[in-house]
């Protein structure tokens, strides 16, 4: 049987992180432990999902406005954002794959994001290696 440690938070670590872990992770109960890995109490995903303030349409239109518009410069209606129990969801497309790692990223940062599922096509791979050349021919 494999066993593999339990996923577990510290009293220190922060609502958001702990509820991204979870989503993450996806359990449903989380045991917070003291500096020396001994029980405390148990974080249940329900508990964490509703402390965040913020409504999902809310988070929808932060990321619309300040990650589809502001830093992939794309009218609002070009990547579909869609927001539920605080994980986001991207549909669309974007010019080039270079767009889209640092908005992507950035959607972690935002509060009431607990998760970020899929992300926006591509219309250029701009970060693809080239494939490598094959010679043919004696040597």
């Amino acid at each position: 049987m494999n066993r593999s440690p339990a996923i577990t938070v510290h009293p220190e670590q922060t609502v958001p992180d702990a509820a991204r872990l979870v989503e993450r992770r996806g359990v449903e109960r989380l045991p917070v432990v003291d500096e020396a890995d001994r029980l405390i109490g148990i974080a249940t995903r329900r508990d964490l999902l509703r402390v965040f303030p913020r409504e999902d349409d809310d988070v929808r239109r932060q990321v619309t406005e300040e990650v589809v518009v502001t830093a992939l410069n794309r009218p609002s209606d070009a990547v579909r954002v869609s927001v539920r129990e605080g994980v986001v969801t991207l549909d669309g497309r974007v010019e080039v794959r270079s767009q889209v790692p640092e908005p992507v990223h950035a959607l972690w940062r935002l509060d009431g994001v607990v998760g970020v599922v899929n992300g926006p096509g591509l219309r250029i791979d701009d970060c693809e290696s080239p494939a490598p050349s094959h010679r043919t021919g004696s040597r």
